[in-house]
């Protein structure tokens, strides 16, 4: 026993503080009960002699509150975090088969991830149903109101009613705009004013009422909510951001932001939703609520099931929780996503949201196949959507910027009423601005069949067609269709500048339906050219084998659809998840083809003018501390170049194992801003002990000095595994070798950078020490490795503002 306690640790071995303290116990039982049987004292360092099981108690003591917890916007450490939740589920399997009550309790345990899932599952539904509803009445209430019950917008208002016309199917008794209330005019231009004033006054009145519940009671609500999620589930703290409030003003103002017509959509605030209710659940359950590595876990089954109520698309939504924001993503967290998606559908499906009995507003199904020739407008329309997230990202943040850095971006609420305000105003007059979003991308990916009444769909019939059937041939465009391309031309120009504008200001704002809507926009203008194309000249050798006369060749609502897809990722970047999404939307299996080549043509053109998506653009904005998994890193530098300190700072700040007091390292810490020191054996030798972070060093004094007598600042602090011999009058020493990490990764100064990059992607590190044949020499902390990054990609290192 002697022998094993008197020998140093080897420090090459990565075990967990935890584990080496249990080895530590046994130890130190094993020589209470030599000592304890041969009757001899134990010798304590003040100089006292004290029984050996007295001495045991500092090493039996509770473990301090609050020690292992994160301050707000710092980092997790994810191997411990880890290491923390082994010794949870050994202590839980090692008591188990004690009692039925132990196995209760395990079996608990085990179940308790699939019961969060579950309790999100339901609530994002619930949550997605009634935002769906609740923001399609109020679109309506912009236009006018339903008189026989008050609840009903304008589409149910007219389902009951027996005096609706084929051509007029909206119009009914029962529903009054505001000009036939207020001035008892149905038509004419004292009508047309009515209504356009009653239009941006409801527009406006959203819009304050939105941004004033934002700013007063939970500014984390604003925005899509993605990249903070991404930099969450990556492991930075964010406190707040997924709490109660959030939730709550998140949900009502995301159904005004929508209501009041700006140039957003609902979707990607959906997945903070969804992420809220599942951080709030997650709570109830400690092997959750204590273990921030744990509950990343949910929050990555969280915004898949945002996904899957936003899209109606479940294995859609465990992808992009896959591909776009999850850091780590287990296989069992695969499963528990796929379960929370499936949920939330099967919610959302109950609820019925549009009486559609689909998920979705915009589902869509065709009839006819898609011919070779048409894959180079589909790869056309891949361009555009690669130009266009290239020219939104930059100009998006561009703007995000000037806000940021100017007076402009003081005040909120009036940034907020000036672009409803434009948009409401340009809006009105055109008949496809006016439609809320998700109906034009409802009408653009229509296809023209014999019921359809939109003036998109206005060709010059064939008069001996009598009969009515799916595949209408192809026809000449009659003047409605001309009338509607200008409109819709127009309608891009405004869509494209007013996204720019509104995404990032202070309400809850998603992109993918704005971007679906450009991109709807531009493929049906251009399947509406390729199929008259085709009509004219069915005599051309790209046309001749597929387009014969009378023939359906063309479908210009899977144009839209293609652009539609093209468009959302040139602006985020996604691939696989995108195409999977849009094929659920649509159901249409025969269209993966088109969508992939569309999808993977945007990717290419958006990369070859810059890499980051919008959300990892607005991460690097907000200087979040995020290592991004897609990058590259190409520069062939070494850790000693990277690491601090560097040869014109100050040394290293350490702590050694048993020579400083409590004052010195109370002092230290005042003094510096590290969030924790290296611990060495002396600074003669300077070889590495372990490292103690600076929150739990604070807390663990403050807890001292109120539980402990005798502690006070001339106290040793001592971390090392027995105390040093200390004279009869010196005051008690402080133990605080619990706290210690005793097995902080390193490196050498020669490992190059993209080791060590590699090393803090893969295992989620916070700092990293540097040493030189066993030496300490620095510490590399993931603020650097950002800031280094920045610096060779010719950006502003001091941009990276958070630990």
């Amino acid at each position: 026993g002697h022998t094993i306690l008197r020998q140093p640790p080897n420090r090459k071995l990565y075990l967990g503080s935890k584990c080496v303290m249990n080895a530590l116990l046994i130890v130190e039982l094993i020589n209470s009960c030599l000592f304890s049987a041969t009757g001899t004292h134990y010798t304590m360092t003040n100089g006292g002699t004290i029984n050996s099981s007295t001495h045991l108690l500092d090493l039996l003591d509770e473990p301090i509150p609050g020690v292992g917890t994160y301050d707000d916007f710092h980092t997790i450490d994810w191997v411990r975090e880890k290491c923390k939740d082994r010794e949870r589920h050994r202590r839980i399997n090692s008591k188990k088969k004690e009692s039925a009550w132990e196995m209760t309790k395990s079996l608990y345990d085990a179940w308790s991830g699939w019961l969060v899932v579950t309790l999100t599952g339901l609530a994002s539904g619930a949550l997605a149903g009634l935002i769906d509803i609740a923001a399609d009445w109020m679109t309506d209430l912009k236009e006018g109101i339903c008189l026989s019950a008050l609840w009903f917008n304008h589409e149910q208002c007219c389902w009951g009613s027996n005096e609706t016309t084929f051509e007029e199917r909206d119009k009914c008794p029962q529903w009054k705009t505001w000009a036939e209330l207020i001035i008892g005019q149905a038509e004419g231009p004292g009508s047309y004013i009515m209504n356009y004033i009653m239009y941006i006054f409801w527009a406006l009145s959203f819009a304050f009422l939105a941004v004033s519940l934002v700013k007063v009671f939970a500014p984390y609500a604003c925005g899509s909510g993605i990249p903070e999620i991404k930099t969450i589930l990556s492991g930075f703290i964010i406190r707040g951001y997924l709490g109660k409030w959030t939730l709550m003003i998140k949900t009502i103002t995301l159904v005004l932001a929508v209501a009041s017509g700006l140039s957003l959509g609902k979707e990607g605030p959906l997945v903070h939703v969804a992420c809220c209710c599942g951080n709030i659940f997650s709570y109830l359950f400690p092997k959750y609520s204590t273990n921030e590595a744990k509950k990343r876990e949910v929050l990555s089954a969280a915004s898949a099931a945002g996904v899957s109520v936003a899209f109606g698309a479940p294995i859609g939504g465990v992808l992009f929780s896959l591909e776009e924001v999850s850091y780590y993503f287990p296989l069992k967290t695969l499963w528990r996503s796929f379960f929370a998606a499936l949920v939330a559908a099967f919610v959302l499906r109950s609820i019925n949201p549009f009486g559609n009995s689909r998920l979705v507003l915009f589902y869509v199904e065709y009839h006819t196949p898609w011919y070779l020739f048409e894959l180079l407008p589909f790869i056309l329309l891949g361009v555009f959507g690669g130009l266009w997230g290239a020219f939104f990202i930059r100009a998006n943040i561009a703007w995000c910027r000037r806000r940021k850095s100017t007076k402009f971006g003081k005040y909120p609420v009036l940034e907020v009423i000036i672009v409803a305000a434009i948009t409401a105003v340009i809006a009105f007059p055109n008949p496809y601005t006016r439609l809320n979003t998700s109906e034009l991308i409802k009408e653009l990916f229509t296809d023209c069949g014999p019921l359809e009444s939109s003036s998109l769909c206005d060709y010059r019939n064939d008069m001996n067609a009598s009969k009515i059937v799916d595949d209408i041939p192809d026809r000449p465009a009659g003047t409605g269709v001309y009338s509607a391309i200008w409109q819709l031309c127009l309608a891009l120009i405004f869509k494209i500048i007013m996204t720019v504008f509104t995404f990032g200001i202070k309400v809850p704002s998603g992109l993918f339906i704005p971007s679906m809507a450009i991109g709807a926009i531009a493929g049906r203008i251009v399947g509406i050219a390729v199929e008259q194309l085709a009509y004219y000249h069915h005599d051309w050798f790209i046309f001749k084998e597929w387009c014969e006369v009378g023939a359906d060749c063309i479908t210009p609502g899977l144009y839209a659809m293609v652009g539609a897809a093209a468009c959302l990722g040139g602006v985020t970047r996604m691939t696989v998840s995108l195409v999977v999404i849009v094929f659920e939307l649509t159901g249409g299996l025969e269209y993966i083809v088109p969508l992939m080549a569309a999808v993977m043509t945007s990717k290419w053109v958006g990369d070859a003018f810059g890499r980051e998506g919008i959300y990892e653009a607005h991460i690097r904005l907000n200087g979040y501390p995020f290592l991004d998994a897609k990058e590259e890193f190409t520069h062939t530098t070494l850790a000693a170049d990277v690491m601090r300190p560097r040869r014109s700072d100050p040394p290293l700040a350490v702590l050694t194992q048993d020579n400083m007091t409590v004052e010195d390292i109370e002092n230290l810490i005042n003094e510096t801003s590290y969030n924790g020191f290296p611990v060495i054996m002396s600074k003669e030798s300077q070889r590495l002990v372990g490292f103690a972070l600076r929150r739990d060093l604070t807390i663990a004094i403050e807890s001292a000095r109120k539980k402990q007598e005798g502690i006070v600042g001339s106290s040793r602090v001592c971390f090392a595994q027995h105390t040093p011999s200390l004279p009869a009058e010196s005051p008690r020493p402080l133990k605080l070798r619990s706290i210690l990490d005793m097995s902080p990764f390193t490196v050498t100064d020669h490992t190059p950078m993209e080791i060590v990059v590699d090393i803090f992607r893969k295992l989620g590190l916070r700092q990293c020490l540097v040493t030189h044949n066993g030496r300490l020499l620095g510490i590399i902390t993931k603020k650097d490795i950002l800031r280094h990054t920045a610096q060779t990609a010719n950006q502003d290192p001091a941009s990276i503002m958070f630990n």
